[in-house]
């Protein structure tokens, strides 16, 4: 095995006089002020044997100060909310496991568990359940065939755990001519089950293309005796479907909409808020926890040309993965993100092509002694990922007995290879053509560094077949991150345009093909729906990755369309993100 060097960082380093300084902004605690769009400039710096120009961009500061972060408390870390959350979870288990309840009643149970977030206290009750219905009376009973709502239901369900369950199910929905039945339209409820079990297809279902188009073409023109409760899911529905919304903020929107239901189960709800609030509590450890790492590492202060966003790698990490179990995972997958940001502006923004090689060279190499020709601002970038990553392999070492540097070090050179092929792009004003763009481009997003991350951490043991899959990039790594990529270009491509970035998805497509910017647009829409569907038959694939690497990949697909759904969520954080932070992390449910 490689020695693993671990060098400090402190703020001991100076920062160097051929650096642009800018005035330090004072950071309150919570800006409430919008943030401002990119403006590109330049500025003369000296260097020792002639001048660069370098590239900036107004980034606005952190809206969350280190004191702030580490002040945060809620009280749900006591003993007496989790002995009172242990005493309802035993409640919710037994109905889950009744085995005289209705068969709907059960799986509309099964629903609002997993909705209202508490799918992972009842794991294997819900797989118990779901095994029962498939193999006994479940699949052949009278009224969940005859139920649009119920067959719809059980279809999404199955197909979220991973069961291969036929499209053909709704075949008995359909008429004489092929098409759905127009009285359907009349079942509200039952449209609203088709058309987010609709987004479960596979590639090649047309039946449930159908079913999609058909439903919310009706939904959008509701009529009749329609309760306020119902147009409100029906509305939340159609803004972003359910399988693509980030599982903690639907929690906490599900919670409050549940709670509004006259039929609600008050042992349910109860613990709902009990659990959200606990692991609020959770959270707010881990983010104290790596505030502190982020701190000590010192990048922002030195580096005032990049994003200082801990918060948002942060929510980014919970997006991936919430779970109170999982903290080390969060926590990992936030460091990676923050190190990501950081590079990502040396490449976009600072960097000259030069030194980017040479940046570039000395990850692949995971060489120490490469720090020699790198300039000042690049030794912090790079012994801050070296030490890091290098912290991480020690770790697993120490607790799984495996040395995982090959696999973390191939993945961060591939993505600062792809990171140079961009800064490339820019500094030849190439214009790539649209798939060798999208070939580097789902590379250089990082979407696959923080899946290799996450499976090291999730696996207590690792399979060969895994490990080949990873270093080969399979396709549970690509399908997110391709659209990761796609969310990512159509809500940044007019910023990239200001700072002279022609390579993007849209623009390449644009150029190929002559089309404007709003057909692009909806071309990259598009692509981003296949990828989906195959996504969820990857879900359905018996994976030697294990279950929990799945379930993150799709989580990261997630997360992407959450961060960029009103912008660039990460880079310019608007105050929607801002709320979406705070009722998460920051406020608990009352």
């Amino acid at each position: 095995m490689a020695l693993i060097h671990l060098f400090p960082l402190s703020h001991n380093f100076s920062l160097p006089h051929n650096l642009p300084k800018y005035p330090m902004k004072t950071r309150p605690l919570l800006l409430d002020h919008k943030y401002g769009h990119y403006s590109r400039c330049f500025a003369s710096i000296p260097t020792t044997h002639s001048q660069v120009e370098r590239q900036s961009t107004n980034y606005q500061p952190s809206a969350w100060s280190y004191e702030f972060l580490q002040s945060l408390k809620n009280d749900y870390a006591d003993e007496q909310y989790k002995d009172r959350a242990k005493k309802l979870e035993e409640d919710v288990r037994s109905m889950i496991n009744n085995e005289n309840a209705d068969l709907l009643a059960t799986l509309e149970l099964i629903d609002d568990v997993q909705r209202l977030g508490l799918g992972y206290r009842f794991e294997r009750d819900i797989t118990g359940a779901l095994d029962n219905f498939t193999s006994s009376k479940g699949c052949n009973n009278q009224r969940i065939d005859k139920c649009l709502h119920a067959t719809a239901l059980s279809f999404r369900l199955l197909r979220q755990q991973g069961y291969r369950i036929s499209q053909d199910v709704f075949n008995s929905f359909k008429d004489d001519s092929g098409n759905f039945k127009e009285s359907l339209t009349k079942d509200v409820k039952g449209m609203l089950s088709l058309y987010e079990a609709s987004y479960l297809a596979f590639e090649g279902e047309s039946l449930l293309d159908e079913a999609m188009a058909f439903t919310r073409m009706h939904l959008k023109d509701l009529e009749g005796d329609v309760s306020k409760s119902m147009a409100e899911q029906v509305s939340h529905a159609l803004e972003v479907p359910l399988h693509h919304r980030m599982l903690r903020l639907e929690a906490r929107w599900y919670i409050e909409a549940y709670n509004k239901r006259e039929d609600a189960n008050s042992l349910l709800l109860e613990l709902a808020k009990l659990d959200f609030n606990i692991v609020q509590s959770v959270l707010q450890n881990d983010l104290q926890d790596v505030s502190r790492w982020w701190k000590e590492m010192g990048l922002a202060n030195n580096l005032s040309f990049t994003r200082d966003r801990l918060m948002e790698c942060f929510f980014w990490a919970v997006g991936i993965a919430f779970e109170p179990q999982l903290s080390n995972l969060r926590k990992g997958l936030t460091k990676v993100a923050a190190l990501v940001t950081t590079i990502d502006d040396v490449y976009d923004v600072y960097g000259t092509l030069g030194e980017l090689e040479l940046l570039t060279d000395a990850v692949e190499r995971w060489d120490v002694s490469a720090v020699k020709n790198l300039p000042h601002y690049m030794k912090l970038c790079f012994l801050a990922l070296y030490n890091t990553v290098n912290e991480m392999v020690y770790d697993t070492l120490k607790e799984k007995g495996e040395n995982t540097l090959p696999y973390l070090t191939k993945a961060w050179a591939d993505m600062c290879k792809a990171f140079l092929q961009e800064a490339k792009w820019c500094y030849n004003k190439d214009m790539p053509t649209f798939k060798d763009y999208i070939d580097n481009a789902w590379l250089s997003v990082s979407g696959a560094v923080f899946l290799v991350h996450a499976y090291f951490v999730l696996n207590p043991k690792f399979i060969e077949q895994a490990l080949e899959g990873l270093e080969k990039y399979c396709n549970l790594l690509r399908w997110p991150s391709i659209i990761f990529r796609l969310c990512n270009d159509l809500s940044t491509s007019a910023g990239e345009l200001k700072r002279g970035e022609l390579a993007n998805s849209i623009h390449c497509y644009m150029c190929e093909t002559g089309v404007s910017e709003k057909v692009a647009s909806k071309h990259l829409s598009n692509m981003i729906d296949r990828t989906w569907k195959k996504m969820n038959e990857e879900r359905v694939v018996d994976s030697r990755f294990g279950e929990g690497l799945v379930v993150t990949a799709i989580n990261l697909a997630r997360i992407a369309q959450c961060t960029y759904q009103y912008g660039d969520g990460h880079g310019a954080p608007d105050i929607r993100a801002k709320n979406r932070v705070i009722s998460l992390i920051i406020k608990p449910i009352e």
